[in-house]
């Protein structure tokens, strides 16, 4: 479906493991006053004074968590730096720098690995962050990616998933399921090209739901746009699993109860029109499709006036006493516990 026009290779064993992150990391500068010395030594210096260090990481393996026949290799490498931004973004912090580290196998060439880091220095360009580090080996499976963010954050800022109380409301960023559908188109037409190598598929109509699987943006906005309402969430997470997932761990570390509205769960018309062509339930693909990014948070009923009206913010339900458990209200009005279906890369 997605063929490499590029026919020039070179060996990834004529630059060497320095030569190869040294040729890689030329071009990425320094934005960071934090980042004291970034890659070229035995370890990165970094410098965060008095605020809290926010450190976390992602492992993304070929076969398992992509598919290189419709993933072109420089969208892979911008939504890897993705997945991890988020997860500071959901402590309410400030992302600054990453180390990535890949292994790889004799079937990528120097090329291949120089379109991966394209999209790693486009998201860095695009956030703000600086690449300090990583390592380089070879694989014997494909290849393989782990990036570590960090980031930063005032103590009095920094939110954790155990803080929701009950009667928060429950609050989520964009709309949801676009890009598990997004996946479903692919995999579709992965399997019609497999049948029919020269067909050429018309995406057109799903545009938004390929943007969101390919290229998801992370929520920095959200970060910034809190602090400018002065709201500060009591619980938060990102959606990567899915928002049953989510609202689980949240409820579960917070020991609370939720209702969950389905009829406020937001959708965007392209997910409704798709799940309508696959019969599919919007509602289910929307709780366990995952690898959204958007932000899930909870806020005291005060903060409500604030965000009241806000097109990046959607209400969807209420945190209440663990004793009456973690429901969906159904359209129809119905309580349905509500259980983790998302994805899970361990099976």
């Amino acid at each position: 479906m997605i063929e490499d026009k590029n026919q020039a290779r070179t060996s990834l064993a004529e630059l060497g493991e320095f030569g190869l992150i040294k040729h890689l990391t030329q071009n990425f500068k320094i934005a960071h006053t934090t980042t004291i010395k970034g890659v070229g030594d035995d370890a990165a210096v970094l410098d965060f004074k008095n605020k809290q260090v926010l450190v976390t990481t992602d492992l993304l393996i070929e076969g398992v968590h992509f598919d290189l026949s419709y993933m072109p290799l420089k969208h892979l490498g911008y939504k890897a730096v993705m997945a991890n931004l988020s997860d500071v973004y959901a402590m309410n912090g400030a992302a600054s720098q990453i180390t990535v580290s890949i292994a790889v196998s004799n079937r990528f060439p120097l090329e291949a690995i120089e379109e991966l880091y394209e999209g790693i220095h486009l998201a860095c360009k695009n956030y703000t962050i600086d690449l300090v580090g990583g390592d380089t080996t070879s694989s014997v499976t494909g290849l393989l990616i782990s990036i570590t963010a960090i980031g930063e954050a005032k103590a009095a800022d920094v939110v954790y998933r155990n803080m929701a109380k009950p009667n928060d409301l429950l609050v989520v960023t964009g709309d949801l399921g676009a890009a598990y559908l997004g996946l479903q188109v692919l995999e579709r037409e992965k399997q019609v090209f497999e049948v029919n190598p020269n067909s050429q598929p018309d995406l057109t109509n799903y545009s938004y739901l390929i943007e969101r699987q390919l290229k998801p943006e992370a929520r920095k906005d959200i970060v910034k746009l809190l602090q400018d309402l002065d709201v500060k969430p009591t619980a938060m997470i990102d959606i990567s699993d899915g928002l049953s997932s989510e609202i689980l761990h949240i409820c579960d570390q917070s020991k609370v109860g939720c209702s969950l509205y389905e009829e406020k769960i937001p959708l965007d018309p392209q997910v409704i029109a798709t799940c309508e062509e696959f019969d599919l339930n919007s509602t289910t693909i929307a709780l366990s499709g995952g690898e959204d990014y958007e932000l899930l948070f909870t806020i005291s009923q005060e903060d409500f006036p604030k965000i009241k009206g806000n097109p990046h913010f959607t209400v969807i339900g209420h945190i209440t006493d663990k004793s009456q458990g973690i429901n969906l209200v159904t359209r129809a009005g119905q309580q349905i516990e509500l259980t983790a279906q998302g994805w899970n890369s361990i099976k």
